[in-house]
């Protein structure tokens, strides 16, 4: 291995991935290219949902996320911390792939044969109107349409350890506020509705969204934070589910990495939707 050449982990097939000058990470299609990166590379595959009725094909992109050891939550320090926030240290002992964007509503027809969503501008704007009940129907009918049981909602702990992708700061870009709307749809930029997934800028790992248009429903119970050092942990207590993001109409705020809030699982709202995750 030559100096220039960083050993980040292994991917879904348990091989080696470097990242160093002109380095290349094969995907199931094509081969993408990633120069003198610090962060673990992702690797990417696309899973097709079939025909639009204009002839397009659908597809979801999902990036791998490496496994890892993070530190979940937010300084005392960091403007607008929450005490739900505690930090502690997480181990995801597993790597898993993520959905770039959130779910379109043009993904949703394809599943679900209808639309909950009210903002039918565009098929490429994220499905709203989602309960966490909704968003598990969704899951079930496309694991079974596939014939497999991979698919799923991400755990709160994979959900920031994606959108951290690395950073420790308020934000993945770091702690400014000015630039959020270089990533998110959010109250100062969104015209108070959504847009079209994977407009704005990416964080390091690939996933678009991270930071607002639509909150994103979590496996988990809502509840609070262990204390100690964690291993792949899901859930807590009680009876809501955990959102995370923030969504088009949300403050700054409520945008951030750490950031969380608790829903009641069937309750629906024009800011709530969802992105996958698939199991290796």
């Amino acid at each position: 291995m030559s100096e220039s050449e960083i050993k980040i982990g292994r991917d879904a097939n348990d091989n080696t991935i470097v990242a160093g000058k002109g380095n290349k990470v094969e995907n199931h299609r094509h081969y993408h290219y990633y120069q003198n990166t610090s962060v673990e590379v992702p690797k990417k595959i696309i899973d097709s949902l079939g025909i639009d009725s204009l002839g397009m094909e659908i597809e979801m992109e999902f990036v791998y996320i490496i496994s890892g050891t993070f530190i979940m939550g937010s300084p005392k320090d960091e403007p607008d911390h929450c005490d739900d926030e505690t930090m502690h240290e997480v181990t995801l002992s597993k790597g898993f792939y993520m959905q770039t964007t959130q779910v379109t509503q043009k993904q949703w027809q394809a599943i679900m044969g209808n639309s909950r969503s009210q903002t039918r501008h565009n098929g490429n704007c994220p499905a709203e109107y989602v309960s966490w009940d909704d968003a598990q129907e969704f899951i079930r009918k496309l694991n079974e349409k596939e014939g497999t049981a991979k698919y799923r909602l991400p755990t709160e702990a994979e959900w920031e350890y994606a959108a951290r992708a690395g950073s420790t700061t308020a934000y993945c870009f770091g702690n400014e506020e000015g630039r959020l709307k270089d990533h998110a749809w959010y109250d100062k930029n969104s015209d108070r509705k959504t847009h079209p997934v994977g407009q704005l800028k990416s964080n390091a790992y690939g996933l678009y969204d991270m930071h607002g248009n639509v909150w994103e429903w979590c496996q988990d119970l809502y509840g609070d934070y262990p204390s100690g050092t964690v291993t792949v942990p899901v859930g807590y207590s009680g009876s809501d589910r955990v959102i995370r993001g923030g969504n088009w109409e949300s403050i700054a705020q409520s945008c951030r990495s750490a950031s969380r809030m608790s829903e009641d699982p069937e309750y629906r709202d024009k800011g709530y939707g969802f992105r996958l995750v698939c199991d290796v």
